[in-house]
């Protein structure tokens, strides 16, 4: 066990919309990803969705609405709701979701990223 600081991981990475794994409780992940532009339409049908803003400010567009996060704020997206993220800025977002989740969900998309790279 050794602990985790959250800047330091985020400097071994430049990419965008490429999740990193940096713990493991149980059967759930813990992941660092940087954001930028806009992501893609999706869902996951199987498992609710956190994201943690650690810097800038994410926004969740649904159908009827759009949620603003900024840096100390969360929101649970629930399992099978069609949502986009996006930020105008780079943002660093913190996931914590069961293993294999896919991150376009069951969207086919290039912005799919490989699982269990850990940084």
């Amino acid at each position: 066990m050794a602990k985790v600081n959250f800047q330091d991981k985020f400097s071994k990475f430049d990419e965008h919309w490429m999740p990193k794994v940096i713990a493991e409780m149980n059967d759930y992940q813990f992941k660092l990803v940087k954001v930028k532009g806009e992501f893609v339409w999706h869902n996951h049908s199987h498992t609710d969705e956190v994201f943690i803003v650690i810097e800038g400010c994410l926004k969740i567009e649904f159908a009827e609405n759009t949620v603003e996060l900024n840096a100390g704020e969360m929101y649970v997206v629930p399992k099978g709701i069609q949502h986009k993220p996006y930020a105008d800025e780079e943002c660093k977002v913190m996931l914590v979701e069961p293993k294999g989740v896919v991150n376009t969900g069951e969207a086919d998309s290039d912005l799919t990223a490989s699982n269990d790279v850990w940084v």
